[in-house]
């Protein structure tokens, strides 16, 4: 399914920001991985945090759900042994369970998404694995993916941190049930720091305890612990949040987001941050967002490991900004659902952006005066690059059809249902 976005100058109303994908995948996890039962209130409804409970009731959780919560009984350190998993195109439910998997005896990965997340690397979680005695076989590092496990060991283990942080976090899910203590060193670089911090704030709140150094670059975790059965409330979700704050500030609005809190963990609360810094009339307090755009930013300099899935979202309102903005240190938007700084700015300038990119900054030469539009195209899959460039459509000259934007339902998939209850004139077609 396609989508045509056509200018809407006026957005207005009120919506309830959609629960975390993030937090929602993690508790989900950690309360298969507890002896007991657990409850979490508000998940997120998502293709990926659908893929997580597809996957772990494969791998033995009950999983009874209702439209408020979802009740989850675990299998804790003894998953059930499966010959294949599907995650669908959900990269951070695959490198989680890669993790969980080394407990099975012979499990394989499937790729239905040969050209989204079929494409993407996992060398270094998979040498980190290996490094515990787990023999993997796979395409070049890609999927499918062959995980021989049964008795992976603790002990010490180096994972890069360059291309993705989901790697280190697979292994800090995983380390805690296992006999041995262990010791996780981060080599180079960690992307997207901000969220280890979730990952860890998920960890302690499920009773796990792990020693991080204040860098994040070190940890060490002592084994033979145990899950536990805990109640969890998951949080307004920001990085969808983004692309909605953005379409309000390129646009004359009167837009309030509701359950977004002040002070979460997730990175992606920068975009608050960021659309002040470019002058966006707003206020955010008691978990309410609050913008009176007026449709004139400023431009502005980033840096966008800070809060990676808010990045596109930023890029498209700085399309409309007064000067040249610059995102800096964002190379890992490269590893993706699609190569979200060449993908994406190649369908920027089709509509009229002017965009240049570096291997790792996206710069954005603002036309206030808007942008053409008038043009079809292509999202690539990937549920980011389909809401950010829905926001230049509200904003350009004439109507932007957007091929297979129905991928938006990997993690927003009301998205476009908000949207027009804000008044934005969008349309799906066939």
């Amino acid at each position: 399914m396609d989508v045509i976005v056509t200018p809407t100058p006026i957005l207005k109303g009120e919506i309830q920001a959609l629960s975390s994908k993030n937090y929602t995948t993690r508790y989900l996890l950690v309360a298969a991985l507890a002896e007991g039962t657990s409850t979490i209130y508000y998940p997120a409804h998502s293709e990926d945090s659908d893929a997580m409970r597809r996957c772990i009731r494969d791998l033995g959780a009950i999983v009874e759900e209702d439209e408020e919560k979802i009740v989850i009984t675990g299998f804790g350190k003894n998953p059930k042994a499966v010959e294949q998993l599907d995650v669908g195109n959900a990269g951070a439910v695959l490198r989680f369970l890669m993790a969980i998997a080394s407990l099975c005896p012979d499990v394989t990965f499937i790729n239905r998404y040969p050209d989204s997340l079929g494409k993407r690397p996992h060398n270094d979680l998979i040498d980190a694995l290996g490094q515990m005695g787990v023999k993997i076989e796979h395409n070049e590092g890609k999927l499918p993916i062959r995980i021989q496990g049964g008795a992976p060991t603790g002990g010490k283990i180096q994972v890069s941190g360059n291309v993705s942080s989901q790697f280190l976090s697979a292994l800090l899910f995983l380390t805690p049930l296992l006999e041995e203590d262990s010791e996780i060193e981060v080599l180079h670089d960690l992307k997207s720091k901000v969220v280890v911090g979730q990952t860890l704030e998920v960890l302690e709140q499920a009773g796990i305890v792990i020693h991080a150094s204040e860098d994040l670059m070190n940890y060490r975790i002592p084994g033979g612990q145990m899950y536990a059965a805990k109640k969890y409330v998951v949080q307004g979700d920001y990085p969808g949040s983004a692309a909605i704050l953005a379409a309000a500030a390129v646009t004359n609005s009167d837009v309030i987001v509701h359950r977004l809190e002040e002070h979460s963990k997730q990175g992606e609360r920068a975009v608050v941050d960021v659309l002040r810094m470019m002058e966006v009339p707003m206020t955010h307090e008691n978990g309410i967002v609050h913008v009176k755009g007026n449709g004139k930013l400023k431009a502005v300099e980033f840096d966008g490991d800070k809060a990676t899935d808010a990045v596109l979202a930023m890029v498209a309102a700085a399309v409309f900004a007064e000067g040249t903005s610059r995102f800096y240190d964002v190379e890992n938007l490269r590893y993706k659902e699609c190569d979200r700084i060449t993908d994406y700015l190649n369908e920027l300038r089709k509509a009229g952006a002017n965009v240049e990119e570096r291997q790792a900054e996206i710069i954005v030469h603002g036309r206030p005066e808007g942008v053409e539009g008038g043009v079809e195209i292509n999202a690539h899959y990937d549920h980011r690059v389909i809401m950010a460039l829905t926001v230049v459509g509200l904003r350009a000259k004439n109507p932007i059809r957007i091929r297979d934007a129905h991928h938006v339902a990997k993690s927003y998939p009301i998205y476009f249902d908000h949207l027009k209850a804000l008044g934005a004139n969008v349309e799906w077609v066939e």
